[in-house]
C-alpha cells in the first residue's frame, strides 16, 4: 500500500525540521520519517541503570526526533566561518541573512534571549592574545540553549509542525530511495511500506551517513571525501576558562602544530558542564554538554586534529570508528588519562586520578593510556595546542587536567550538489551533517530552509 505526498521528509533532525518549517508556511502534504523514537521515549538503559552499553538498535542518543542534536548542550553559532560548507553553495551576505532568519525561529519556539560574544573590545583582546600564541580566534556569537532546554525547543516544533498537519512516522526505518525514470518519487521503508512523493529531502544525520552514502553509491551519485576529525575532549576546573568562556562562552581556536603543520581546532566548549558519552552504533564515543540548570565545577572542550585524505582513500567514517575502535578495545569504552602521566609515558590508574585536582565527570571512563589508541602525529598536535593554550589560559596545560578519548567527528563524505543543495537527481535534495553539507545545529537548520525555500518556488507557492 501505498500513500502520495508532495514532500516527503527523511529524518528527523534539525535539517528535516526545519524544512518542514519553511514548508508549511504554504499548502502541501508533508511526511517525516524518522528511524528512532520520540523525545519522551529516547532513554538510555545504561545511563538510567549504570549497565554497560545495550547496543539497542537504533540508540536513542543519536536518533529520534531531533537528532543527535536534541541531548547536545545546544549551541547555536551565529557565525559564517564555523559549522559546515554552506558558504560553498550560497554567498556569505546570503547565508548571514540565513543565520539571522533560522535565530529568529529558534526564538519563537523557546530559545533564549542572550547571545555571547557581543562584547567586541574584550573578544578582541582575546584574539590579540592567541595569536602571540600562534592561536586564530574565530568570533562567534553564540545562543546557548542549554542540555534540557534543547528538547523543550524541539518538542515544541514538533507540535507545531503536527498541528500544521504535518505527518510524523517515528520508529520507521528508510530502507531504500525509489527512482523512476531517472527522478525521486519516494521512498520504500524496512518491511515494505512505500511512500510517494513529488520532492524527497534526505537528511539521516551522522548515524546515517553510512547509509547515505551507499544508497549514493547504489544511485550513481558522486561524492567528496570531507576531512575525518578525530582527537580528545579536554577536562579542567571551570575557574581555568572563566576568562575566555564568560566573554564567549565557546572560544573557537584553530591551530597548526608546528611538528606537521595539522590544523587543529577547539570544539564544542562547555563551561560548568559535564563529559557524556556517545553511542555510535555500538562505538563508545566522548562529547560534552552544558545543562540550561545543571552546573558543575569543571569545563570542557574538544581538541580535533583534522585530516585531509587523497585518493584512493574513501572511508572517513570508516578510519574514524577504527581509532575509536582501539579506545573501546582496550579500556571496554571511553578511556581518560590524566595529562601529566601522558607526559610521563604511564597510563593513568585509579589511584592517580584520585590524586587529581579534577573530579571527572565521567565516572565511567576507564582510566588508561591514551598514547596506544591516537595516532602519533594526532596526540602530538594536541599536546602542542594544549601549551599554546596555556599561554592565554594558565592551567590548561596542568598535570591534573583530564583526556578523555576519542572524540570523533563522523562526518559523510559529501555528496555532489547544486546550489539549491539537489542531487543530479531531480527531486532528490540531500541536507544537514548526514550529507556532508553542514556540521552543527545552525548550519543543519539552515540547510533544510534552502530546501524547503527551493521547493515552494518549485510548487509555485513563493
Amino acid at each position: 500500500m501505498t500513500k502520495d505526498y508532495d514532500v516527503i521528509i527523511v529524518g528527523g533532525g534539525p535539517a528535516g525540521i526545519f524544512a518542514a518549517l519553511e514548508l508549511i508556511q504554504r499548502t502541501g502534504k508533508i511526511l517525516i520519517v524518522e528511524k528512532g523514537k520520540s523525545l519522551a521515549e529516547r532513554s538510555c538503559p545504561s545511563k538510567q541503570r549504570h549497565i554497560p552499553c545495550a547496543k539497542c538498535q537504533p540508540c536513542s542518543i543519536v536518533c529520534g526526533w531531533g537528532g543527535a542534536g536534541a541531548f547536545s548542550d545546544g549551541k547555536l553559532t551565529l557565525s559564517t566561518e564555523v559549522g559546515g560548507f554552506l558558504d560553498e553553495y550560497i554567498s556569505k551576505d546570503h547565508l548571514h541573512k540565513m543565520i539571522r532568519y533560522v535565530d529568529d525561529l529558534y526564538l519563537r519556539f523557546g530559545a533564549p534571549d542572550k547571545v555571547y560574544g557581543d562584547d567586541e573590545e574584550k573578544v578582541a583582546e582575546i584574539a590579540k592574545k592567541g595569536l602571540r600564541a600562534d592561536l586564530r580566534l574565530i568570533p562567534s556569537r553564540i545562543r546557548h540553549l542549554g542540555s534540557g532546554r534543547t528538547i523543550e525547543v524541539l518538542q515544541a516544533m514538533k507540535d507545531h509542525l503536527e498541528e500544521k498537519g504535518v505527518d510524523v512516522a517515528l520508529s520507521s526505518v528508510c530502507e531504500e530511495l525509489i527512482i523512476e525514470n531517472e527522478a525521486a518519487v519516494g521512498v520504500r521503508l524496512k518491511g515494505g511500506q512505500e511512500y510517494r512523493g513529488k520532492y524527497i529531502i534526505v537528511g539521516p544525520g551522522r548515524e546515517g551517513a553510512e547509509w547515505l552514502v551507499a544508497e549514493g553509491r547504489r544511485l550513481g551519485l558522486n561524492t567528496t571525501v570531507n576531512p575525518v576529525d578525530i582527537g580528545v575532549r579536554v577536562e579542567l576546573p571551570a575557574v581555568v576558562m572563566e576568562p575566555l568562556t564568560s566573554v564567549v562562552f565557546e572560544s573557537k581556536f584553530i591551530y597548526y602544530s608546528r611538528s606537521f603543520e595539522d590544523r587543529v581546532r577547539t570544539f564544542c566548549m562547555c563551561p560548568n558542564g559535564e563529559v557524556v558519552t556517545e553511542n555510535n552504533d555500538g562505538l563508545m564515543t566522548v562529547n560534552g554538554h552544558s545543562h540550561a540548570h545543571k552546573k558543575t565545577d569543571n569545563t570542557n572542550f574538544a581538541l580535533l586534529v583534522s585530516k585531509n585524505f587523497t585518493e584512493p582513500f574513501k572511508e572517513p567514517i570508516t578510519y574514524g570508528k577504527y581509532v575509536a575502535g582501539l579506545a573501546n578495545l582496550l579500556g571496554g569504552g571511553v578511556m581518560v588519562q590524566r595529562l601529566g602521566d601522558l607526559h610521563l609515558g604511564r597510563r593513568s590508574t585509579p589511584e592517580r586520578l584520585k590524586k587529581g585536582l579534577v573530579v571527572p565527570t565521567l565516572q565511567e571512563a576507564t582510566p588508561g593510556d591514551l598514547s596506544l589508541v591516537l595516532p602519533y602525529r594526532h596526540l602530538l598536535a594536541i599536546v602542542e595546542m594544549l601549551q599554546a593554550l596555556d599561554t592565554i589560559a594558565p592551567g590548561v596545560n596542568s598535570r591534573n587536567t583530564l583526556l578523555y578519548g576519542v572524540e570523533v567527528k563522523f562526518y559523510s563524505s559529501r555528496l555532489h550538489l547544486s546550489a539549491n543543495l539537489e542531487t543530479k537527481i531531480p527531486g532528490l535534495f540531500a541536507v544537514g551533517d548526514g550529507a556532508g553539507v553542514t556540521r552543527g545545529l545552525m548550519q543543519a537548520s539552515i540547510s533544510g530552509v534552502i530546501v524547503g525555500q527551493e521547493i515552494k518556488r518549485r510548487l509555485g507557492q513563493v
